[in-house]
């Protein structure tokens, strides 16, 4: 594994991992996987899901062979911070739009936690106007931005926790923050639009953060400022194994020869009781494999890592294990 070059042309990379990026304000997730993956030199990289530039936080970042994977963290539940500025209504639900209704904020808080209670637990979600969702092949936000309403259908979601976390009710201008955990596909910004129509004064976000996803918290990100001032070395152990994504998997061990079979997309028969998540990892040496099911006795392969990618996982391990 070669030390970055000094200067010159940028020569791309196998890279392999998750990095675990505190994404920061004013860059879209892709502008953010983008820099990173110039950082790292990585010839293939994705991410988990979308974080708007507005908002801040986790934001798992893929590489390599985890790009595989990376669908299992959509799919996962999501915690926020967020700010909500009650009394005024905006075009896109956040600071970022055009303010459209202002109203005067009178609410007890009484009336602010029986409306919150109104909101947990599992719920009907209309999509915003202004999101990626698609709508006859186009983005909801192109007809946003042409100035079309388009109807769209409300979505069940659940919010699993929502929490008050400072209130300003009487302040200039009056403010609530919350702490907000939710399913896949919540949008936190219609959420706070709907509490605020609920209090009867509207409101909008000021201020999004993302402090969960999942099993990775913010406590394991690493800000693109200190990330950019890291040696090459440095940034390699700032990733985490690609079965860092298969952290709610069983794990099955299969010895070589299984392994080699296992590999080629043959069926394994053994003693495995029905399971739904595994992750296949092999004996000598110990590395991810790919993913299965077990039915009926029989490991049935799921999405495999391809014999060179497993080669350079190795490699790049002892890499960063010598630094």
């Amino acid at each position: 594994m070669e030390a970055a070059p000094r200067g010159g042309k940028v020569t791309r990379r196998p890279v392999h991992g998750v990095l675990l990026l505190d994404k920061p304000l004013g860059l879209s997730s892709n502008q953010a996987l983008q820099k990173v993956k110039w950082l790292l030199r990585a010839e293939k990289a994705g991410h988990t899901g979308t974080l708007d530039p507005l908002a801040t936080g986790v934001l798992p970042l893929c590489f390599g062979a985890a790009t595989k994977f990376s669908q299992l963290h959509l799919e996962a539940d999501k915690t926020y911070e967020t700010v909500l500025r009650l009394g005024v209504k905006t075009t896109t639900g956040d600071a970022e739009g055009a303010v459209i209704s202002e109203r005067p904020v009178e609410v007890s808080l009484e009336r602010l936690n029986e409306v919150l209670r109104s909101f947990t637990g599992p719920i009907a979600q209309v999509p915003p106007m202004h999101s990626a969702l698609k709508k006859d092949g186009r983005a909801l936000y192109d007809y946003a931005r042409a100035g079309i309403e388009v109807e769209r259908a409300a979505r069940p979601v659940t919010i699993h926790t929502l929490q008050v976390s400072a209130w300003c009710l009487d302040a200039t201008p009056p403010t609530l923050k919350l702490l907000v955990k939710c399913s896949k596909g919540t949008y936190i910004r219609t959420l706070g639009e709907d509490i605020g129509e609920a209090l009867g004064c509207g409101a909008h976000l000021s201020a999004l953060r993302r402090v969960q996803t999942g099993d990775f918290g913010l406590a394991q990100c690493v800000s693109f400022g200190a990330l950019e001032a890291m040696n090459d070395a440095q940034r390699w152990n700032c990733l985490l194994p690609v079965e860092s994504l298969l952290a709610t998997h069983s794990v099955v061990r299969l010895t070589s020869d299984d392994a080699a079979r296992f590999l080629s997309g043959v069926r394994r028969r053994g003693t495995w009781p029905d399971t739904e998540q595994l992750a296949v990892f092999g004996q000598a040496p110990s590395a991810l494999l790919g993913t299965a099911h077990v039915k009926a006795g029989e490991l049935i392969p799921g999405r495999l890592l391809s014999p060179m990618e497993i080669k350079e996982s190795l490699a790049q391990t002892q890499f960063a294990a010598a630094y």
